[in-house]
């Protein structure tokens, strides 16, 4: 017998912080990658880049072209509807407030 472990227990540690970090900003609303580079205080480009694109590989952002400019893209968090990521993004709250 299988067990299928909710996609959030299979995120690396440092994704979930990010994604908990960008959920506290946007609450799920539309944002930049320059808006992301702010929220993460991220000062290495590619960094962010990759933890944009691996949360759009797990199926934790949604990634559309800004109709103004198609060069860029405009990124969606999804929902954190699962109990153990909403308890989550609780706890790191409070430590980052």
């Amino acid at each position: 017998m299988r067990v299928e472990f909710p996609k959030w227990l299979k995120l690396p540690t440092w994704l979930k912080e990010r994604y908990v970090l960008l959920w506290k900003y946007t609450k799920g609303k539309q944002f930049t990658y320059e808006e992301a580079l702010k929220i993460l205080k991220e000062k290495d480009e590619r960094r962010l880049s990759i933890t944009l694109s691996r949360l759009n590989k797990s199926g934790w952002l949604e990634v559309s072209i800004d109709p103004k400019d198609s060069r860029k893209r405009i990124y969606k968090l999804k929902l954190p509807e699962e109990k153990s990521v909403k308890d989550l993004i609780e706890e790191i709250s409070s430590k980052t407030s």
